[in-house]
């Protein structure tokens, strides 16, 4: 099921971001880090185990970007990852966000999902920030990939 995170969630969380962290396939988030972002973040927990996560940051009133999107060994293949980036679409459009990107290494997973891809330079410069933290910046390999909500049907990956 999927549900907004609590405290006791960081070091499950920060366990499933490192394990794709050290593979180069995201950033690190220090367990401060998620802290201070916890109202962001969605987890999947299935049996009493946190298997999924990923958060939903606000960049502006107009944007916002989903983040740390990851799903435990295992456990793929499933629609977790579905599951999670459409209540981040969800918790997005109650709150009046108009659009939402990502940048990931799989972009196609995110075009089932109605997002297209667009040029990196079309983001907003705060994410930049977050860009010169990663040890491939500047020669980012990464996908950037948006969805507008704004007078859309609801999204195909939305929970039922």
């Amino acid at each position: 099921m999927v549900r907004k995170a609590h405290l006791s969630d960081v070091q499950a969380i920060c366990e499933i971001v490192e394990t794709f962290a050290k593979r180069g396939e995201m950033l690190h988030r220090s367990a401060s880090d998620i802290c201070g972002a916890l109202r962001d973040f969605f987890v999947y927990e299935e049996n009493g185990k946190i298997v999924g996560t990923c958060a939903l940051q606000i960049s502006s009133p107009e944007i916002g970007e989903v983040r740390s999107l990851a799903v435990r060994s295992g456990h793929t293949g499933r629609g977790i990852g579905r599951k999670l980036v459409a209540a981040c679409l969800e918790e997005a459009t109650e709150l009046g966000i108009r659009k939402v990107f990502a940048l990931t290494y799989k972009p196609g997973f995110f075009k089932k999902l109605d997002f297209r891809c667009v040029s990196k330079e079309v983001l907003p410069h705060k994410i930049w920030g977050d860009c010169i933290k990663c040890v491939k910046f500047p020669n980012c390999d990464e996908n950037a990939v948006i969805i507008e909500l704004s007078g859309k049907s609801e999204p195909k990956g939305r929970p039922v």
